[in-house]
């Protein structure tokens, strides 16, 4: 394994750090207010959206998202205090409250000049991160506006591989095997989910070079779902077989897009013979509504209708090595800011990502300013 950054409870040039994230309904009168904003600029009707929201609602129209990233706020700050970090940890979201706009301005009144952001996607795509990246860049042209100086802003690089967000997930699977039924524990298959997203997307994510054949999305993913498979065999001493399959697909029908999708999945899994399938999503941080509804929900009742065993491992959420994970991170960064020759800490052939997003990284459909990267207005 890579080694760490030499321990230090230095994170400057950086004074705050910034918790980016997607945002969701806290009761049931925000469940349209906040898919309009979610999909603004699209035209999709209300009355669309109100069906739309019906996966909200069977959850009384509150998203777990928002109590997920206080649990990783408190993680985070604990582990910082725990570690002499003095660095103050903010939260602001792309569609709901507490906004990123508002955030960045409460950031500014409290003197903070330097900002490192962590977004709640580990891995490179547009929606993942140059999405975040404009998001930031529309916020910072918001406070220019109204006159504030402005900070500078960073962004974490993707950690999709470091070893505090793997480990977690390869116990999660781990956990999940081990509570299957014993005679068909050994037999189980791996599903490692993640969100599907257009071909078009995935084929341009990541830099340039990493375009085409899903781009770094794709890449970066299967890599993952290679460290956990053959962490699960060296320490289970047990080959499961397993696939990257995708999940909570939401674009028009005629638009190709990541594919087979886990109800799929299942299904051929089951024709297949395969005893048993571990669903573990990967793709995402936390256990929010496209877990909750799209594996828990709808892939578990397909399974229960096939009678195919399943079991869901677990997000990574606020676990304590995921925040050891981010100051880690957070320290690297500030070190290299600083001029310092760093080892970043990563696992698997792909090596730590990139601290800044080149131009033409995930590209935009229609091009935008983005903040944080080569390409920023704000640099």
């Amino acid at each position: 394994m890579p080694e760490a950054p030499a321990p230090t409870s230095d994170a400057r040039p950086y004074d705050a750090l910034l918790l980016l994230s997607f945002g969701g309904p806290e009761g049931p009168d925000d469940v349209v207010p906040f898919l309009e904003n979610v999909t603004r600029g699209r035209g999709i009707p209300k009355e669309r959206l109100k069906e739309v929201g019906q996966h909200y609602f069977l959850f009384g129209g509150v998203s777990p998202i928002n109590d997920q990233n206080r649990a990783l706020l408190d993680a985070l700050r604990k582990d910082f205090a725990d570690h002499g970090l003095d660095l103050p940890v903010y939260w602001g979201n792309r569609n709901w409250a507490p906004y990123l706009t508002d955030t960045l301005r409460e950031m500014v009144a409290d003197g903070h000049r330097r900002i490192l952001t962590l977004a709640t996607s580990a891995y490179a795509s547009y929606s993942g991160c140059r999405q975040y990246r404009e998001n930031l860049a529309d916020s910072l042209a918001t406070l220019e506006a109204e006159g504030l100086e402005l900070p500078a802003v960073d962004k974490l690089r993707h950690y999709f591989n470091h070893p505090g967000f793997v480990r977690p997930m390869v116990d999660g699977v781990l956990k999940s095997l081990a509570d299957l039924p014993e005679d068909v524990r050994d037999g189980a298959h791996i599903a490692f989910t993640t969100h599907s997203v257009p071909d078009a997307a995935a084929d341009t994510s990541g830099p340039v070079e990493d375009h085409g054949d899903g781009g770094a999305y794709v890449k970066q993913h299967l890599d993952v779902a290679r460290i956990i498979a053959d962490a699960v065999r060296e320490e289970t001493g047990v080959e499961h077989p397993w696939q990257l399959v995708y999940q909570s697909r939401s674009g028009a029908p005629h638009i190709p897009w990541l594919e087979p999708d886990i109800c799929d999945h299942l299904e051929e899994r089951h024709a297949a013979g395969v005893p048993a399938v571990v669903m573990a999503p990967i793709g995402f941080v936390s256990d929010h509504m496209e877990v909750m509804y799209d594996l828990d929900t709808e892939a578990t009742a397909k399974a229960a209708e096939l009678g195919l065993p399943v079991r869901r491992s677990a997000t990574v959420g606020a676990d304590p090595r995921f925040a050891a994970a981010v100051r880690e991170l957070v320290l690297e960064r500030a070190a290299v800011e600083c001029g310092a020759q760093v080892t970043p800490c990563a696992l698997g052939a792909l090596g730590a990502s990139h601290n800044v997003c080149p131009v033409g990284c995930c590209p935009a459909r229609a091009p935008k300013p983005a903040a944080a990267g080569a390409d920023s207005p704000y640099a």
